[in-house]
């Protein structure tokens, strides 16, 4: 059995208690943040192309490489597993999708501060 409240208002707090005071013994509760919004998400993808075209150090890297290094950059876990051929390694560990709203509006910020000091011009106005 799995169940996953929001707690958006008093009837479902009680309903989750109510399911905590009657789950049998040995069961794990997990209270979270929520993860990265839409929004959130959109704003990171944008800002992260603009970094691209406008970046010279940063134009050899794909989409996905750039979130990455800055993902080590705030701090996030990476691990190195090998390739099956032996040949390489690649990085696994922490995704953007994994992240609480508070975590990601800390990358987004890190990419404002990256832009600012390479003179990006924003593609879209930055949230007030």
């Amino acid at each position: 059995m799995k169940a996953t409240y929001k707690l958006i208002n008093p009837q479902v707090v009680n309903n989750a208690v109510e399911a905590v005071r009657n789950a049998p013994a040995g069961h794990i509760v997990t209270i979270s943040e929520p993860t990265r919004t839409l929004e959130q998400n959109s704003k990171l993808w944008a800002q992260i192309s603009d970094i691209q075209r406008q970046v010279p150090s940063m134009a050899s890297y794909s989409a996905d490489d750039i979130k990455a290094r800055f993902l080590h950059a705030l701090g996030m876990e990476m691990r190195w597993l090998p390739e099956l051929e032996g040949s390489g390694v690649f990085p696994v560990g922490m995704r953007s999708s994994t992240l609480t709203k508070t975590q990601f509006a800390a990358l987004v910020e890190l990419l404002y501060k990256f832009g600012a000091e390479n003179q990006v011009k924003w593609s879209e106005r930055p949230a007030d």
